[in-house]
């Protein structure tokens, strides 16, 4: 409930621009779809550590941190300032007082062209779950 909260005050204070979605099994629960704002990369002191979802972290492998969506889902990060984009699953968390909307690998960084500036203005779009040729997810 308090995550719901914060997510609607970021929406409401136009911080995370996003598009809200009702799930038909639930009553209106929120469900972010896209996300602006600006990305970082990880530190090399990170390379090793566990995620937080327990994974090894490795900067060669393209993963990510954010802190407004689910652990393990899949998003396309494309960066404003040269259209570059690239995929990545969300498999860690942010400092909680980090006002960045995500943290790349170095790999995925690299990909988006943006290792020496360190940051860059990024979309962030969630790619909804495939399902199985059996109808299952």
């Amino acid at each position: 409930m308090l995550k719901r909260l914060f997510i609607l005050c970021l929406m409401v204070s136009g911080l995370v621009p996003c598009t809200v979605a009702q799930d038909p099994g639930k009553s209106a629960k929120l469900r972010i779809k896209l996300i602006y704002g600006t990305a970082s990369f990880y530190a090399n002191k990170f390379d090793g550590r566990k995620t937080a979802n327990g994974e090894i972290f490795s900067q060669q492998k393209l993963t990510a941190a954010c802190n407004l969506l689910p652990l393990g889902t899949w998003v396309k990060v494309t960066n404003l300032r040269n259209g570059r984009a690239v995929i990545v699953k969300i498999n860690d968390r942010l400092h909680p007082r980090m006002k960045r909307i995500v943290d790349l690998s170095r790999t995925a960084a690299q990909q988006l062209n943006y290792l020496r500036s360190g940051l860059t203005k990024v979309k962030v779009e969630v790619i909804p779950a495939r399902t199985t040729s059996a109808g299952k997810k």
